[in-house]
């Protein structure tokens, strides 16, 4: 499954380029498939390709040098990632990027997007806002580790799950994820997690399952994100 100028534009970082523009980008670019599991790139690898995911989801994970995960966040379908290489010169990949399904994504040439943004200042303007937006969100989840209960990092996690990929329903949200990815993006154990949603499911907020939750009331969980229940 290729991707069109249309889905093109609708990434950021392209929202502002020309049919030619576009059309050169496709021309010097790839489709990588990948089945769940696998990896588009790993931590510390050169990052000379740019990724536009086609479908699927990808999960971006950062690895200490004990082993242990951090989620940084979920990609999903029009959202570009791993262009650290495009704005720096022998740069490598400060992350990993793994399938969380069968995903595929246009591979971009680092040094390709570089030269057109030496022409092309849309480009250089709007790299600058994705990258300035992930520059907040990591500044909010440093501020929550550092201030927040555990529970209310929890569920703000929940709650950026239920802007990004959440499925309303009749009787709540419902939302696809594993436990190991939701105590990995609020900074905790699995062991936690699977703690605080059991306490979560007796309290009626939310009815949890292996791979996915149902939030059946979205008004408490917001309450526990800002500290209004302890």
């Amino acid at each position: 499954m290729g991707i069109s100028r249309k889905d093109l534009k609708q990434v950021i970082v392209f929202q502002n380029a020309t049919d030619d523009d576009l059309n050169q980008i496709i021309q010097n670019s790839i489709t990588r498939s990948l089945e769940e599991g696998e990896f588009f790139f790993l931590q510390g690898d050169p990052a000379n390709y740019l990724y536009v995911l086609v479908n699927g989801q990808v999960k971006l994970l950062q690895t200490n040098p004990s082993g242990q995960q951090v989620n940084l966040r979920t990609i999903y379908p029009r959202q570009m990632f791993g262009a650290l290489g495009a704005v720096r010169e022998q740069a490598d990949y400060p992350a990993s990027a793994q399938a969380l399904e069968n995903s595929s994504a246009l591979a971009i040439k680092s040094a390709f997007l570089h030269e057109m943004m030496e022409t092309r200042p849309y480009l250089s303007f709007d790299l600058m806002k994705l990258m300035t937006s992930y520059i907040q969100e990591m500044q909010s989840r440093y501020r929550e580790l550092a201030t927040e209960r555990v529970e209310q990092r929890i569920a703000r996690a929940l709650l950026r799950l239920t802007v990004q990929s959440g499925q309303k329903v009749d009787e709540g949200i419902d939302l696809a994820f594993s436990r190991q990815d939701l105590a990995e993006m609020s900074g905790t154990t699995l062991y936690t997690v699977s703690r605080v949603l059991a306490d979560w499911e007796r309290q009626g907020l939310i009815r949890a399952g292996r791979e996915q939750i149902h939030i059946t009331n979205p008004h408490g969980v917001v309450r526990i994100a800002e500290g209004l229940e302890k």
